[in-house]
């Protein structure tokens, strides 16, 4: 492969892959969760360290491993063929295909706020409850352009991803700045007085009911916290794109550990600064019960007044618009990849006279796709927060484990304070999953079956091998 992404554009790569629609609408949800302006702010600084850790774990396998396919390979040659096509198959059907169908559909739904008449629009299709609307089709629209726009060379969407990234990061730092210049009525130290945790009564179907605050402690408040950091997480992920692309970057040992630091360090601050906006622009009921959780829209309308909604439509316009660029840019190579190794569609091997891999982005394309058709992504994509995190834990266990199996390897960049930065992940990540496990299943079960059933595909693909 050509190396012609540079340190700069693969820095971009991670942010723009980060920053998506998330940021502008979970924290509606967490306050609902919290309570408390304080610890809104704690889940957001535990849900950095926790991302930075990764990355900076990350980088010793990027530089020990640095070739296309990332996780999927670091899983692979660590664990054995299984693991990877488990983490393969999880990435195809849902991860990274979701992920870019839910994207594509917050731009749709943005789009709309300055084209009402899509949301007025009667359905295309409709049959019971499945229905095609001009939203889903627009979101399509936008995946199969992007697509397409890749298709074109590598060069083509780094083009894309550094206008893109580069712009909402200028537009973020405005939103920031502006948020404590322009509001007349600083609601930040009120928000800071609910220091103690609270949550809102809720129906018998787990609904919140505005009934007022109760406050809560003990093993409810931990309850509380990794319900709410579900939505951090959420936000948080996908800065592991970059190692996807390894095999195309200019001194991959070196470039793509320092993009992972750089990148998701940068992010997570963005991350927090916007929160102190929202807590500065509203009050915890205006943070909780912000019109379909656009907590991003309700802050900008006390900010800029009447010209609010229409920036942060702009704004989530085009910070979703690079975002799936660089998800669709990185995660093509991983099915590539993996149809090197055998482990998927034979086609998705070869790359076009453009030297990138056309049939696996238009396979992923036309997946996410009907993943946007299907309407189930948001859900799949709620059941499979731990799955992701599960697969980061294993990944960054990896890096004790060869560590102890393997320490004569020649390791051109070892993890920073190793093996406390490693632990400090597998400790907060194992904490996340036992409490989701324990207060909040929905979002655990299910993900984890669907990757299970890729385990009779594995082994239906491998029936005339060897099996590992």
């Amino acid at each position: 492969m050509q190396k012609k992404l540079k340190l700069w554009d693969a820095i971009m790569l991670v942010m723009g892959s980060m920053i998506g629609s998330g940021i502008f609408i979970v924290s509606a949800d967490m306050m609902r969760n919290l309570g408390s302006g304080f610890w809104l702010i704690v889940v957001w600084v535990i849900t950095g360290i926790m991302t930075v850790a990764a990355a900076i774990s990350y980088g010793e396998l990027s530089a020990l491993f640095p070739k296309a396919g990332g996780q999927y390979t670091y899983l692979k040659e660590i664990f054995g063929k299984r693991m990877g096509f488990l983490y393969g198959w999880g990435l195809f059907t849902v991860i990274q295909t979701g992920t870019i169908a839910a994207v594509a559909m917050a731009f749709g739904k943005f789009t709309a706020y300055l084209i009402p008449s899509l949301n007025d629009a009667a359905p295309i299709f409709q049959s019971g409850e499945f229905k095609i609307t001009w939203i889903q089709i627009l979101a399509i629209a936008v995946i199969l352009l992007l697509t397409y726009i890749n298709t074109r060379g590598v060069e083509s969407g780094k083009f894309l991803q550094n206008i893109f990234t580069g712009s909402k990061i200028i537009a973020l730092l405005g939103l920031i700045a502006l948020g404590f210049i322009l509001v007349n009525a600083s609601h930040l130290a009120e928000s800071f007085s609910f220091g103690s945790f609270s949550n809102l009564k809720k129906n018998i179907d787990g609904s919140f009911l505005k009934e007022g605050w109760q406050p809560i402690g003990g093993m409810t408040l931990l309850g509380g916290i990794a319900a709410a950091m579900v939505g951090s997480v959420f936000s948080s992920v996908a800065w592991e794109s970059v190692t996807f692309v390894s095999g195309e970057i200019d001194n991959p040992k070196r470039n793509v550990v320092k993009s992972m630091i750089y990148g998701t360090s940068a992010v997570m601050i963005l991350y927090i600064a916007v929160n102190f906006v929202y807590l500065n622009a509203l009050d915890r009921d205006g943070i909780a019960f912000a019109a379909n959780d656009r907590v991003a829209v309700a802050a900008s309308q006390n900010i800029f007044g009447s010209a609010g909604t229409i920036i942060i439509a702009l704004l989530v316009m085009i910070s979703t618009f690079g975002c799936n660029n660089g998800l669709i840019l990185a995660g093509a190579r991983v099915f590539q990849t993996m149809a090197k190794d055998g482990m998927f569609f034979k086609s998705a091997v070869k790359n076009n006279k453009n030297e990138v891999p056309e049939n696996a982005l238009w396979m992923q394309g036309v997946w996410a796709s009907i993943l946007c058709l299907s309407g189930q992504y948001g859900n799949l994509l709620d059941m499979i927060s731990f799955v992701i995190v599960l697969f980061y834990m294993i990944t960054v266990f990896g890096v004790i484990y060869l560590r102890i199996k393997q320490p004569e390897l020649e390791r051109p960049y070892k993890t920073w304070l190793y093996p406390v930065t490693p632990v400090i992940y597998l400790l907060i990540g194992a904490c996340f999953c036992i409490l989701l496990l324990i207060y909040k299943q929905q979002y655990t079960w299910p993900g984890f079956v669907l990757v299970l059933l890729g385990l009779p595909v594995y082994y239906f693909i491998n029936r005339k091998k060897t099996v590992e």
